[in-house]
């Protein structure tokens, strides 16, 4: 009995966690180049049950694997000078105000007090070269990412990507940062699109159905939890009884 309440709770923990993942899918469904969480529910490798001490089967741990689906989204026209998005591999490169890195695939720019090319909320965007500032004037991208205004050569924007994906760490929305020791490679074969934002990457009604198997996966495992602990709950009341 034991065993069989150890199982439905083990089966309801990582439906939790995916309801979360796709509360969030869904609140950013229209987030400008958001890239949706996928969750894995799996056992534990039996690599790993090889170094532990030897389990019962209904004694191994059910784990998460969240993981980042990359998948691109579609392009939006919208013909604002302003708006890009990546066709392609790689994401726009950022600076925060602390120096460090950011990576995102939105490419919903403003330019800022200074004049420089940046997201609302502060991010600048980096070129080859660094910030790029376009001052008063309105800036013409060519789809290799040089800038220009009034044809005049301002910097260039360089979509570039790590090595492994796994080594970005999601901020929020469609944000990424990624660490001092992570290298940057840039994506050749990546082109910049002016003019366009591309959508994030949830299927709304994909994600609904999820959410609905999910839930009804928690509920058969909830009820059969608590049909076994009013059982075990009898049994206990007829031994003492017997006493």
């Amino acid at each position: 009995m034991i065993k069989g309440m150890y199982r439905s709770a083990s089966g309801m923990l990582p439906r939790i966690e995916k309801q979360e993942a796709i509360a969030n899918n869904i609140a950013n469904a229209n987030t400008t180049g958001f890239r949706k969480n996928v969750v894995f529910a799996r056992e534990l490798s039996n690599a790993e049950s090889r170094l532990m001490p030897k389990k019962d089967d209904w004694q191994q741990t059910v784990a998460n694997y969240i993981t980042v689906d990359y998948a691109p989204g579609v392009f939006d026209k919208t013909d604002s000078p302003l708006d890009f998005a990546i066709e392609g591999d790689g994401f726009f490169t950022l600076m925060a105000d602390d120096g460090s890195t950011v990576l995102t695939r939105s490419g919903s720019f403003v330019v800022d007090a200074d004049g420089y090319l940046a997201m609302s909320g502060g991010l600048r965007v980096q070129g080859d070269g660094g910030p790029i500032q376009v001052g008063d004037g309105m800036p013409s991208v060519a789809q290799t990412g040089e800038v220009e205004v009034n044809g005049v050569p301002v910097g260039r924007i360089s979509p570039q990507s790590p090595a492994d994906l796994d080594s970005m760490q999601r901020l929020g929305g469609s944000l990424f940062g990624v660490s001092e020791d992570v290298e940057l490679l840039p994506a050749l074969s990546a082109t910049v699109r002016q003019g366009y934002l591309e959508t994030s990457n949830v299927d709304v009604v994909s994600e609904m159905v999820d959410m609905i198997v999910a839930y009804r996966t928690y509920e058969a495992n909830a009820r059969a939890l608590q049909t076994q602990d009013n059982s075990l709950e009898h049994l206990l009341g007829k031994v003492a009884g017997g006493r």
